[in-house]
């Protein structure tokens, strides 16, 4: 039985070309810290850390590379902005269809004193940008948004978004979890104060590395949730103010960092424009494909060019559990069943406490896989 992956929203599969073996390179070639040491291995390894933070530039259209900070994901990335930023007394605005990579450490923080509204989007996971307004009030602080969501795909307006928030003074910060990679994202069109990313989804990298860029304005404004060794300013018992040491305590992930490196050249080389016409062509194949199939139904829109390669269905004659244990146990198809720990996102689809089976395609997805998976649903629906 031949295998195949679609849940590329979960984890890309399989990795871009040259990932794996720039890791090994560092592991089994380089291995020198970086910052701790005065040898050539040391600054071997500090060249492709400042390189690949050029590199998150030029992706995001962003200006300085200092700017760039590393973490071991984005959820580590949106906890460090989260609750160094957000005082007692301010308010946070967030959308209905956030990931609970944003919703509980903002539920943690309201037994602290934060106030938080979630702004309603419509059924099909879409926020309209000028319900914003009417939730604002004088103390509202901070805007964060999932740039497209992970359970339908829905991508949202941030350009209108930004320029609501600037118009207010809000800080905007996005989470760009399922975009960064495939949507052409401008740090500064956008107006963002920070953009959080992971290297593993559509960066098409390794786990363990993500991080966030960040303006100065915004970064003087957010207390270090980790302190430690940065490797400058040693002789100083406060952490340092400059960046990116103000928030990379420790020892970076250099390997993960080496594989980044190689899966933005990797993706650089082949265009955005290039991978997001890829990506629609397959889901709009799938998406054609499920009108056809009944005891079906399509979570989202169907309107191709205002979401991603991530779809989700309800089986209507059986359990979505069942149904994604079949794809996998007698077809080979990999998916994801269950709420995707968005259940904000499932409560606004109507898809909460069932959850849905989720498709997810990424750049290494076939046509004749799409065709595939179809059958095999036709297939599990008929049951």
């Amino acid at each position: 039985m031949k295998r195949i992956y679609m849940d590329n929203a979960a984890t890309s599969f399989p990795k871009a070309k040259g990932v794996a073996e720039a890791m090994t390179n560092y592991i089994e070639n380089i291995g020198g810290n970086v910052g701790r040491g005065s040898y050539y291995n040391s600054y071997a390894a500090g060249s492709i850390v400042y390189e690949t933070r050029e590199l998150l530039c030029k992706l995001f259209h962003f200006d300085d590379p200092l700017k760039v900070v590393f973490t071991m994901n984005i959820t580590q990335s949106l906890n460090m902005i989260l609750k160094g930023f957000l005082k007692e007394g301010d308010h946070v605005l967030i959308s209905s269809m956030e990931h609970n990579a944003v919703l509980r450490p903002l539920t943690s923080l309201k037994q602290k004193g934060i106030e938080l509204d979630i702004i309603p989007c419509d059924n099909e996971g879409f926020l309209d940008p000028n319900s914003i307004k009417q939730y604002i009030k004088s103390n509202t602080k901070l805007l964060v948004i999932t740039h497209a969501s992970n359970v339908c795909g829905s991508i949202q307006e941030i350009k209108e978004i930004g320029k609501i928030c600037k118009e207010h003074d809000i800080d905007f910060v996005l989470d760009s979890a399922q975009t960064a990679g495939i949507l052409d994202i401008d740090f500064y069109d956008t107006y963002l104060s920070a953009l959080t990313f992971t290297g593993h989804k559509g960066l098409l990298g390794p786990q363990g590395i993500g991080g966030f860029l960040i303006t100065n304005e915004f970064s003087n404004k957010i207390s270090p949730l980790i302190e430690g060794g940065t490797g400058s300013l040693s002789e100083s018992y406060s952490q340092p103010e400059i960046l990116p040491d103000k928030f990379e305590s420790g020892t970076l992930n250099i390997p993960g960092i080496f594989g980044l490196n190689a899966s933005l050249k990797y993706i650089l080389s082949l265009g955005l424009e290039n991978i997001r016409k890829k990506e629609k062509d397959l889901a709009k194949l799938f998406l054609d494909g499920l009108h056809n199939i009944e005891n079906i139904k399509v979570v989202g829109s169907y309107d191709i060019s205002k979401r991603t390669a991530v779809v989700s269905i309800d089986f209507q004659n059986i359990d979505n559990s069942e149904a994604a244990f079949i794809l996998d146990n007698e077809y080979g198809i990999m998916t994801r069943v269950g709420l995707h720990c968005a259940p904000l996102a499932h409560k606004t689809l109507g898809t909460f406490p069932k959850g849905t089976v989720r498709f997810s395609f990424g750049y290494f997805t076939l046509e004749e896989d799409i065709f595939y998976a179809l059958e095999s649903i036709e297939k599990i629906a008929k049951l």
